[in-house]
């Protein structure tokens, strides 16, 4: 009779931990930056009220004619330049990954960037 006890006992512990476990993963969130009119002008404020994590995917969907995005650090959102090495994304279509920490993206073509089309992204 112990042993089923014990057997009982470590099945429910077992389980339990299994449960904590699960409930503190948290699955990755897909956002479409802009919403329904995608990366365009005046999407600097698209971020605000929005809860994003490490893991979670921004898609970046626009015109590649005459947009892009570019991944750069404070500097360059800041000042709107892209700087040397930067990752620069032209697909019309970009699936960019947030990584943990500050993630800033902009619209290289000339006056994009000024006219809001850049968004900083804490994950």
């Amino acid at each position: 009779m112990s042993q089923g006890r014990c057997s009982a006992t470590f099945a429910t512990a077992m389980m339990l931990c299994l449960l904590v476990l699960h409930s503190g993963v948290a699955e990755a969130a897909i956002y479409r930056v802009g919403g329904a009119g995608g990366w365009n002008f005046n999407t600097v404020s698209w971020p605000s009220g929005k809860r994003f994590r490490a893991g979670d995917t921004l898609v970046f969907s626009y015109n590649p004619a005459i947009h892009n995005v570019v991944a750069v650090n404070k500097a360059g959102y800041d000042s709107c330049t892209a700087p040397r090495g930067s990752k620069v994304y032209h697909t019309g279509n970009d699936q960019i990954k947030l990584v943990k920490g500050a993630n800033y993206f902009i619209c290289s073509y000339q006056g994009h960037c000024q006219s809001g089309m850049k968004i900083a992204v804490f994950g």
